[in-house]
C-alpha cells in the first residue's frame, strides 16, 4: 500500500491536502485497530473543526429564539441566522437573501415544491418530468402528488454509461409538462447531468425547473441565476455542514405565488380565529422553531468551503476519481456501475459473486469506510439488472492513499470470494 501523503495533483499539493485532514476530528479516529479511511461521503460528509466551533459556540453563549425578542441573545441569535442565509445566497449567487428557506434537508425542499408549487397547479393528465437516474427523494413526492391530482409522472431514460437520454427529454417535455425535476449529480453513478440544457429546453416550453443538488454542492461551483434554474435544493451535511437542516432556493416570484407548507410559529404575520395572514417569504415556509445550531453550523461550512476554493475541491476530487478508476480495473470481475464522460467523485461498482453488503463488511474490517445497497435509488439498481452496488464516494480531505487502501481491501475481498 502507498503512504497516505504521495504527490496528489499538481494544483493540490500533499501538504494542502493534510492541513484540510487536520481539520476534521474524526479522521483521526480508528476502526477495528486501523486508521478511518472514510469514502461515505456520498451519504454524509465529516465535519470540520470550524463547523463544531460554531455550534458549540451557539449553544454555549447565545443560545435563544430568533425573530421573537428584544433581549440580547436572541438578538445575537437572529442576526447569527439571517447572516447564514445570506451566506447562502452568496454561495448560490440568489438574487436575494428572501429567496432562500431553510428546511431539514434536500427532501423536505423537493417535497415543499412538489405540494405548494406543483399540486396546486396539476390537473387530471398534467405532467411531472423526472429521470431515470434520480434518489427516492426525487421521485416518491412526485409520486405522491401525481396520485392526488391525478397528473402523470414522465420519466426520461438513461443510457449504458450512465447518461441522460437528452433527445427523449426533448420529446417528452410536452404541452401538458408543468414541472421538470432533475438531479444536478446522481448520488449512485457520478454522473453530472448537463442542467444548463435541461433548463434551456424547458423554458423554452414555458416550464419550470427544479434541481435536486444534494450531491453536487460540495463538488461543483453552482450559480443558480447563470443556470437559470426556478427552484435548487441541498442538504448541510453533504456539504461539511450539521445534520437536519438544508436550504430551498426559489425564484420570489414563484415562492410569493406558493401557499405556506406547514402552519404555526414564525410563518405568520397575524391570527384570529377568524382569519390568518401569512408571513413574507422566506418566513412563510420556516414554521416552528429552527434548527438555529443547524443554520450557523452550515454557515461555517459554507465559509469553510469557500475558503478552500470548489475549483481546488474539484481537481484534487478529479485525480482521486481517476485514480480510483484506473486502480479497480486490476480487480479481478469488477465493474464499474457508471461511466458517464462527466462525472463527480462517486466509484459504483460491482464484484463478481460477491454481494456488496460482503464488500462493505470487509472493507471495514480493514478501516475502509464504504456503502453498499441500492443508495435510495432503485429504480437505478433496476436498470443495470442489479440489487445494488458497492460506493466509494470521494470528498476533500481523502487521499491517493485512501484509494489504495480501497484497492487492498478489495484484492482481500477477492482472496475470500475467489471466482
Amino acid at each position: 500500500m502507498k503512504m497516505e501523503h504521495d504527490v496528489l495533483h499538481d494544483r493540490v499539493s500533499a501538504v494542502e491536502v493534510k492541513r484540510w485532514r487536520d481539520d476534521f476530528p474524526a479522521l483521526r479516529e480508528k476502526v477495528h485497530g486501523r486508521r478511518l479511511v472514510y469514502l461515505d461521503n456520498g451519504a454524509t460528509t465529516q465535519k470540520p473543526q470550524a463547523v463544531i466551533d460554531a455550534e458549540t459556540e451557539y449553544y454555549s453563549h447565545y443560545n435563544a429564539n430568533v425573530h421573537r425578542a428584544v433581549h440580547a441573545l436572541s438578538e445575537r441569535a437572529t442576526e447569527a441566522y439571517e447572516a447564514a442565509r445570506r451566506k447562502v445566497q452568496r454561495f448560490l449567487n440568489a438574487a436575494e437573501s428572501e429567496e432562500i428557506v431553510f428546511v431539514r434537508g434536500t427532501t423536505e425542499a423537493i417535497n415543499l415544491v412538489a405540494q405548494s408549487h406543483a399540486r396546486p397547479r396539476l390537473e387530471p393528465g398534467d405532467e411531472i418530468v423526472i429521470s431515470a437516474m434520480e434518489h427516492h427523494s426525487n421521485i416518491v413526492p412526485w409520486q405522491m402528488v401525481c396520485a392526488q391530482t391525478a397528473a402523470v409522472l414522465k420519466v426520461v431514460p438513461i443510457n449504458d454509461a450512465g447518461e441522460l437520454e437528452l433527445e427523449a427529454y426533448e420529446r417528452l417535455v410536452g404541452p401538458r409538462t408543468r414541472l421538470v425535476a432533475i438531479t444536478h449529480v446522481s448520488n449512485a453513478l457520478g454522473s453530472i447531468v448537463p442542467v444548463a440544457h435541461i433548463i434551456k429546453v424547458a423554458h423554452e416550453r414555458e416550464v419550470p425547473v427544479l434541481l435536486d443538488g444534494a450531491q453536487a454542492v460540495s463538488h461543483l461551483p453552482v450559480d443558480v441565476r447563470a443556470l437559470d434554474c426556478d427552484f435548487y435544493a441541498f442538504s448541510g451535511h453533504k456539504i461539511f455542514g450539521p445534520t437536519g437542516i438544508g436550504v430551498l432556493y426559489g425564484k420570489r416570484r414563484l415562492l410569493e405565488a406558493m401557499p405556506p407548507y406547514q402552519g404555526g410559529g414564525d410563518m405568520i404575520r397575524s391570527v384570529t380565529f377568524e382569519e390568518t395572514q401569512y408571513n413574507e417569504i422566506p418566513y412563510k415556509f420556516e414554521a416552528g422553531t429552527p434548527n438555529i445550531a443547524g443554520v450557523v453550523g452550515l454557515g461555517a461550512a459554507l465559509d469553510y468551503v469557500q475558503g478552500i476554493g470548489l475549483d481546488a475541491i474539484a481537481a484534487h476530487e478529479g485525480d482521486l476519481l481517476n485514480h480510483a478508476t484506473q486502480e479497480v480495473t486490476a480487480v479481478p470481475g469488477l465493474r464499474i456501475i457508471g461511466t458517464a464522460k462527466e462525472k463527480a467523485s462517486i466509484l459504483s461498482f460491482t464484484l463478481e459473486g460477491v454481494h456488496p453488503h460482503d464488500i462493505g463488511t470487509i472493507l471495514d474490517h480493514q478501516g475502509v469506510a464504504i456503502r453498499a445497497g441500492h443508495h435510495c435509488a432503485m429504480p437505478v439498481m433496476q436498470r443495470y439488472g442489479i440489487s445494488g452496488t458497492a460506493r466509494a464516494s470521494f470528498a476533500l480531505y481523502n487521499t491517493r492513499g485512501n484509494v489504495d487502501a480501497l484497492v487492498a481491501g478489495l484484492h482481500k475481498v477477492r482472496e475470500l470470494f475467489p471466482r
